[in-house]
């Protein structure tokens, strides 16, 4: 799947959580939002590395809690790129693709 195609719905679903929880989802939220997710990740990595309590997880169970926050924060990404219209693969390209070694 392409990244804009994945971003499409991703929006989808944030814009049917949204309603049905009647969140309004102002430019504020959408970065706000990414804050949390950071920290959900954040709080996920240090569980999983042993630096935070694990509240009884697994090990295996931690690690699927890792990824999942991984997503959420790839996700958050992609609806704040679609909100403020910037193309992601263009501004990669711009930014850290210039820096690619020669091969």
């Amino acid at each position: 799947m392409q990244l804009d195609e994945l971003g499409d719905e991703i929006e989808q679903v944030s814009a049917f959580y949204a309603e049905r929880h009647s969140i309004d989802r102002t430019d504020d939220w959408f970065v706000l939002k990414l804050n949390e997710e950071v920290g959900e990740l954040t709080q996920a990595y240090l569980a999983r590395a042993g630096q935070a309590r694990d509240k009884g997880r697994s090990g295996a169970e931690l690690e699927s809690d890792f990824r999942s926050e991984l997503a959420d924060v790839l996700a958050q990404v992609l609806l704040i790129a679609r909100r403020f219209d910037v193309d992601l693969p263009d501004e990669v390209a711009r930014k850290w693709l210039v820096w690619k070694p020669a091969q």
